[in-house]
Formats: C-alpha cells, sequence, structure tokens
C-alpha cells in the first residue's frame, strides 16, 4: 500500500484542512486517493449518514469514487468511533477498517486519516495506533500550533517512533496566528521534520510536504 497516514495529537487539531491542501497539491502531477473508514458526528441525509470530513477529502481528491468507499463506517453518536458503534449496535473491528482502507487502491497514492488522536479508541478495543500499525505507512502528525503545542507534539511523536512507524512530518498548524515560536523549540527535541502550516504560505507548506512524502 502506498501513502500516508494522517494523524494528531488531539481531535479538533486540523486534520482534514491540512490534507485538503496537500491533496489538491499533490493530484495535479498524480492520481491521489482518500479514506476515512470510520467517521463520527454525521447527519442524517435521505436516510443515510453524511461523513463532512471524509467528503472534503473526497472532493479535493477528484477522483470520482464514491462516499462509501471513502469512508463505509458513519456513526451519528459524537464520540469516539468506538463508542459511537457500540451506541449503535454494530460493534466495529480494527479488521474492518484494514479491509476498507485497503479496498480498490491498487498503486494509487493514498491518504488515509483516522479520527482523533493517535491513541483515541477507533473500533473494539482498537486505537488509531494500531490501525497505523496494521498498515504500516509513513505517519503525517497535525498538532495545533499554539501554547502546549511542543508537549503535545513530542508525546504524539515519542508514541509513533515506540512502535517503529517512519514519521513523515510533524505539521504546526497555526489555526490563530500566533508569535509562538514553536517550531525552533520543537526541532531541539527531534529529528522529525517539522513542518508550520498556514494559509498565507500555502505554496512553500506543500512544496515541502511533497519533497517529503
Amino acid at each position: 500500500m502506498n501513502g500516508v497516514f494522517i494523524t494528531g495529537s488531539n481531535t479538533g487539531v486540523g486534520k482534514t484542512t491540512v490534507s485538503v491542501d496537500i491533496i489538491k497539491h499533490l493530484r495535479k502531477k498524480r492520481k491521489i486517493l482518500a479514506r476515512k473508514p470510520v467517521e463520527t458526528d454525521c447527519h442524517l441525509v435521505n436516510g443515510g449518514f453524511v461523513p463532512k470530513d471524509a467528503t472534503r477529502l473526497n472532493e479535493a481528491c477528484s477522483s470520482g469514487e464514491d462516499i462509501e468507499v471513502v469512508c463505509p463506517f458513519c456513526f451519528e453518536l459524537e464520540a469516539s468511533s468506538e463508542e459511537a458503534s457500540i451506541h449503535s449496535g454494530k460493534l466495529l473491528e480494527l479488521d474492518d477498517l484494514v479491509k476498507s482502507c485497503r479496498s480498490k487502491v491498487g498503486d494509487n497514492f493514498v491518504f488515509v486519516e483516522g479520527a482523533g488522536g493517535f491513541y483515541s479508541p477507533i473500533a473494539n478495543k482498537a486505537l488509531n495506533s494500531d490501525l497505523a500499525v496494521q498498515l504500516d505507512l509513513p505517519v503525517i502528525i497535525v498538532v495545533r500550533d499554539e501554547l502546549g503545542a511542543v508537549s503535545q507534539a513530542l508525546l504524539t511523536i515519542n508514541a509513533v517512533e515506540s512502535l517503529k512507524l517512519q514519521i513523515a512530518c510533524v505539521v504546526l498548524n497555526e489555526i490563530v496566528p500566533n508569535q509562538l515560536r514553536n517550531a525552533e523549540a520543537l526541532r531541539a527535541y527531534t529529528e522529525a521534520p517539522i513542518i508550520e502550516y498556514s494559509k498565507n504560505k500555502l505554496s512553500n507548506f506543500c512544496l515541502e510536504v511533497e519533497r517529503l512524502i
């Protein structure tokens, strides 16, 4: 399987926003596919649940894939996907997610986005980290650029490295403009590539990620 696994230091750090911009850049030169095997907090539309993040990823790819292939497991409850699946009465297993990530991808480059942070529960007695290990793809870690980002990033970096997974890069997502120097501080404590993401410097960001992955 050829691609990357997108994870975060926490939920709500902007994984999908960052992924969409990278995908739009990469698709200029090659076909890109997306897989977000499970999503919660989905809304009921015409009798079916619609995943917001997976839809954004799929539209960015412009691959023409059905959303059911990109995200086959959608749940209404806003909770971890493990809890949401239990609440729905459809217990989700790790093997279900692994199979859906590998389904119909061929030799294409695939962006696999997890659900929540690296250690968030994603299936029955399984974490996002377990899915990452099964897929064995280089990992992109997205961290919200804020006070405390250095600690959050290092904890996630250590978690990924402890499982012998390759880190493609760590993305500091500047959701709110600030004068913090988190990137400089992080580089003193890790050899993982640190890249700063902001809409003002999008072109340079995408070129750097492309070089790394």
